[in-house]
């Protein structure tokens, strides 16, 4: 069964708007300031999402644009100035960033409040890829009828995660271990691969490359999450597994697009609109 991403983000954005038409009531309008380095194809997309929906809560979104000779110390300054206008409630630092631009001392330079992304380590929110997944984990549990809490029940699947990058695999971690829920992190170290994604009941993976995960790799009770992305051959973008391959295989998958990523979206714009609300 195919997790309808779509559908997901679009409860979530529905709620947002609501609460974004009681904050301009108040003289408050949650606002974006996305900053945009180079031409990265994957990040302009990423980019116009954003935009749509954030245009879709009734919120603001200011993109600044640059080439990739824009300098670190050019990037700095500008986000000190974003980080003292009372208008703007969230910043994000568009990645991958050119290699001349150090991505830590951008993220720390991004006051905590501001840091809709969830990347400082004192960031009041969390990651929305991790809180991307969560919700989907949610929905999961809804389909299998679990009375329970969506954390009691995640603590008791036997987890699998592929990936540990710092956008995807790192945050996703980090959530998990907030809510006290085991894992199993493979790489390319890792031993009985094979066995562990087998006996497997939720596989999350977040890699970005081709058939990371086969057909051989799953059972037919496992639940499989795809967050890693890439683009094919055709200009496509696809997910870690090829999902007419997998379809049949498990229980319940996410495809690309339209899983993850429009929760990630959804989720980021909720933690702008939370942001916006503790002025």
């Amino acid at each position: 069964m195919i997790i309808d991403g779509k559908a997901l983000a679009q409860h979530i954005l529905d709620n947002l708007a609501k609460r974004v038409e009681e904050l301009k009531e108040g003289g408050i309008t949650p606002h974006l300031a996305v900053v945009l380095i180079g031409d990265d194809e994957s990040s302009k997309a990423y980019v116009r999402q954003k935009e749509l929906k954030i245009h879709q809560i009734g919120a603001a979104i200011t993109i600044n644009r640059f080439e990739n000779n824009f300098t670190e110390e050019q990037l700095l300054s500008l986000i000190a100035t974003l980080n003292e206008d009372p208008t703007i409630h969230g910043i994000i630092i568009q990645r991958p960033l050119p290699e001349h631009i150090d991505n830590h001392t951008v993220t720390m330079s991004t006051v905590a409040e501001k840091d809709v992304d969830g990347f400082r380590d004192d960031s009041p929110f969390d990651p929305p890829v991790g809180l991307a997944v969560w919700r989907i984990l949610k929905e999961i549990q809804h389909h299998k009828h679990a009375d329970t809490s969506v954390e009691k029940w995640a603590q008791t699947q036997r987890i699998v995660l592929l990936g540990k990058g710092r956008t995807a695999g790192q945050p996703i971690m980090k959530l998990l271990r907030e809510h006290k829920v085991p894992f199993t992190l493979i790489d390319s170290k890792t031993e009985q691969r094979k066995e562990l994604l087998n006996h497997a009941d939720i596989i999350i993976s977040a890699v970005g490359k081709k058939n990371i995960v086969t057909k051989d790799d799953l059972n037919h009770n496992a639940s499989l999450i795809g967050v890693g992305m890439f683009r094919g051959d055709d200009g496509k973008m696809h997910a870690d597994y090829d999902e007419e391959e997998i379809e049949n295989a498990v229980a319940y998958f996410t495809p690309v697009p339209g899983g993850v990523g429009p929760v990630n979206v959804a989720m980021l714009l909720s933690n702008l609109v939370d942001a916006a609300s503790k002025l």
